[in-house]
């Protein structure tokens, strides 16, 4: 602490971690929803399904996921 007040810094702290701000967290959720129901039993066809599923995330739906977490402009 010293170093850094000496230093002509100070410290800022980081908000908590919330997942209802980070639009990477509503696609996870999703996306293990889907997963879930594919019931896949190998990690090659894990994989396989991944890439297919991750096709029905369309564009608007990405910048809705966005926009919910508060990033989108006006």
């Amino acid at each position: 602490r010293q170093a850094i007040r000496s230093a002509g810094a100070r410290r800022l702290f980081l908000p908590a971690y919330s997942p209802d701000l980070n639009p990477i967290e509503q696609v996870f959720a999703k996306l293990k929803h889907m997963l879930r129901r594919a019931a896949e039993r190998t990690v090659e066809d894990t994989w396989r399904r991944i890439g297919t599923l991750l096709d029905r995330f369309t564009p608007q739906e990405c910048r809705n996921y966005i926009a919910n977490s508060g990033y989108a402009s006006s």
